[in-house]
């Protein structure tokens, strides 16, 4: 099943010539509503040539990343490596790994181009032909990088434990895995699995949101925190038919690798406002916005990623003594469902350039007030 799975993938790919030529409006829902100034920027300095061929579902540049370590896993045409070359800065490195040689070819084209472009006395992006399951085989160490980001790629691994146990390998401790992808509604069923189409849109190895929870998990990662998302619809009729009554969305996750032991009560959390792009507001996912100066009321794990990641010196950070409920009962995960989120933001791509018109796409402020988590979560947002 993985050989089949990979071969397939790398054969639909490879015939692609632009994102138009996909069945679905997943590169449309680019999750740009969190883009900084900064990221745009960057964004709109990649080569044309390589941002024709980008495939993605999301925009996967998290805050902070100056002097980073960064992985991309299934870097494809190398837009977002290229992205984030610069906003790594000349003392940072990004490593892309995909599986295509034909991608990782026309990837490293581009790479005296961005070095050149971007003022670098030396190139600090690389690109390695390897698979996803198999970070070691390429010699990617253990506990070597700050960030690893995947855009809509998870989908189209086969054994997505394996993807998930690989970058939770590499990650230093503090380190985050910031990741957009293509959902599921419910658990997609293997009769759909055989469908080589299918699996190249993503539709047949999209996740079950609730899954993607116990997964990561399971390995040791912190509950994840949904950042944005948007629904996901399907142009072909024939697939649309094949579906059935799975829906689909595209979300943006971010996870840590925390220490083992971190304090397990409550916290009040103050921004100090200075992470870059962010003085005033640092919204750090869907749920919790951070105003400058302004103490915010935070579960343990919460505390734990501001103490231990490298947003440890943009906060100050006060234990209590009252004990979180959260680490004690079945926490529900309401809050982390893209599908309802991506209903509050209104946030969905009703056409794409695909259909020879212009896409858009109606979006609300990330900001807006939160879910209800199921345990007490204090959002610092109007």
């Amino acid at each position: 099943m993985t050989h089949f799975v990979h071969e397939n993938v790398k054969n639909y790919y490879g015939s692609l010539e632009t994102s138009g030529d996909l069945q679905t409006s997943a590169p449309c829902s680019a999750s740009s509503l969190r883009l900084s100034q900064s990221a745009r920027e960057a964004l709109s300095q990649v080569h044309p040539e390589v941002s024709k061929r980008f495939f993605g579902c999301g925009l996967v540049v998290p805050e902070k990343l100056k002097g980073c370590k960064v992985l991309d896993l299934g870097s494809g045409c190398g837009r977002d490596c290229y992205t984030l070359s610069k906003m790594v800065g000349e003392d940072g490195y990004v490593t892309g790994i995909d599986m295509s040689e034909e991608l990782i070819k026309a990837s490293r084209k581009y790479i005296p181009y961005h070095q050149k472009h971007f003022g670098y006395a030396k190139p600090n992006t690389e690109f390695i032909q390897g698979y996803l399951e198999k970070l070691g085989d390429v010699g990617i160490a253990s506990n070597s990088m700050d960030v690893v980001v995947s855009n809509c790629v998870m989908c189209l691994c086969p054994d997505k434990k394996a993807v998930f146990t690989e970058a939770f390998k590499v990650l230093k401790v503090g380190g985050e895995l910031y990741f957009s992808d293509m959902y599921a509604s419910k658990v997609v069923p293997d009769s759909l699995k055989e469908d080589p189409v299918l699996w190249g849109e993503g539709m047949a190895g999209a996740l079950y949101w609730q899954d993607l929870i116990s997964i990561v998990k399971e390995l040791g990662f912190s509950t994840p925190h949904l950042v944005n998302a948007s629904h996901i619809h399907i142009y072909n009729p024939e697939l649309q038919l094949k579906a059935g009554g799975i829906k689909y969305a595209s979300g943006t996750y971010r996870v840590f690798k925390l220490p083992q032991h971190f304090i397990q009560t409550k916290a009040l959390a103050t921004y100090k406002g200075t992470v870059p792009d962010y003085p005033e507001c640092f919204e750090f996912d869907a749920s919790y916005a951070f105003k400058t100066s302004v103490p915010v009321e935070v579960g343990a794990e919460v505390a734990a990623v501001l103490q231990h990641t490298r947003f440890s010196p943009d906060f100050t950070v006060r234990m209590t003594d009252v004990a979180d409920p959260g680490l004690t009962h079945p926490p529900q995960y309401r809050h982390l469902n893209p599908f309802a989120l991506a209903d509050r933001l209104g946030s969905s791509v009703n056409l794409c350039n695909k259909t020879g018109l212009v896409g858009t796409q109606v979006v609300g402020r990330v900001g807006d007030p939160p879910h209800d988590h199921g345990v007490t979560v204090k959002s610092n947002t109007p």
